[in-house]
């Protein structure tokens, strides 16, 4: 036990004396020693449990590499699909291009074929008509 801190004042205006006593507890000391001593043994008993084998950080790392690997295959996806679509949207439009071109020469070709076709049926005609003319000179 420790003595008590005794501390006397007077007062000048009024003269009366004026004793404190101070009474100092030994036992906070010991209660914050205590304390700092169990959050260090609950840290060291924390720290015991979890530490991690090397087979446990290496398979953590191998599963960072897969997980990186499969987002990098993924967009890499992504971005052929939308290349793929691209070039089919293309294809589209050259096949529509080429088979409105294919068209228009066949319809030109059936014209030179159906003008020819009366070129030949008037040819026909006139000559015809010469063979079943009796009159026509020979």
């Amino acid at each position: 036990m420790r003595p008590e801190d005794e501390r006397i004042t007077t007062d000048p205006m009024t003269g009366t004396t004026v004793r404190e006593v101070h009474h100092r507890s030994g036992n906070s000391g010991w209660w914050i020693a205590a304390l700092v001593a169990i959050v260090a043994i609950l840290g060291i008993v924390f720290m015991t449990n979890n530490r991690n084998t090397q087979a446990e950080l290496q398979a953590a790392q191998d599963q960072g590499r897969a997980s990186a690997m499969i987002d990098n295959a993924t967009q890499e996806a992504r971005e052929a699909a939308a290349s793929a679509s691209a070039a089919s949207s293309q294809a589209v439009d050259s096949m529509a291009a080429a088979s409105q071109s294919a068209a228009d020469s066949a319809k030109a070709a059936a014209d030179r074929t159906a003008q020819a076709a009366q070129s030949a049926t008037d040819q026909a005609g006139d000559a015809a008509a010469t063979v079943t003319d009796p009159d026509a000179p020979r």
